[in-house]
């Protein structure tokens, strides 16, 4: 059960009933998370902008969802892993590489050199070292790249720590059990 209220976009009023409308309009739906985001219209504005914005940014749609599910995985966020194992298919990943997103892994260069930064910035809280900036350097990552995978991550961070809190109901389909695999 949520301990943060999940507010119907029935009932949402104010600016939160706008919020919602754009968002069924763009997704179908108002996922539960958002639903729990709107207790406070500022945190969903907030949250709505930050993400927005980032999508306009050099990151392709599935690079972005690739560091959703290694950030994620990182953070046990259930419900962000379903919610980004269903748009990275959505965003064309395949099977394998919405696992080894979860792993921080890739067998693509760029991608793999990507994704293990990104799970290195949430195990070392950001303090990632001259080296592992260099290696996102050298598969062609530009400072402004840079920038939005850092931005990426703490997005992520936000989302995954919100659901913790919120214990936010799942309303996408569970994302595959890893652990499941190696057993």
């Amino acid at each position: 059960m949520p301990r943060i209220e999940q507010i119907s976009p029935e009932s949402a009023t104010g600016s939160v009933a706008e919020l919602f409308r754009a968002i069924k309009g763009k997704l179908g739906m108002v996922p539960n998370m958002m639903r729990a985001i709107g207790n406070s219209p500022a945190a969903l504005n907030a949250y709505l902008q930050f993400s927005g914005g980032l999508a306009s940014g050099s990151l392709t749609t599935q690079q972005r969802e690739q560091i959703a599910l290694a950030v994620g995985e990182a953070n046990q966020c259930e419900y962000c892993l379903a919610a980004h194992s269903a748009l990275g298919k959505m965003a064309g990943l395949s099977a394998d590489q919405l696992r080894d997103a979860r792993l921080g892994m890739s067998v693509d260069p760029t991608s793999d050199a990507l994704l293990r930064f990104a799970r290195k910035l949430v195990k070392e809280r950001g303090r990632v070292t001259n080296d592992d900036v260099r290696e996102l350097r050298d598969h062609g990552f530009t400072d402004s790249d840079l920038t939005e995978v850092v931005a990426n991550v703490a997005l992520n961070i936000f989302t995954n720590y919100f659901n913790h809190v919120a214990e936010t109901d799942v309303d996408f389909p569970q994302a595959e059990c890893l652990a499941c695999k190696v057993a």
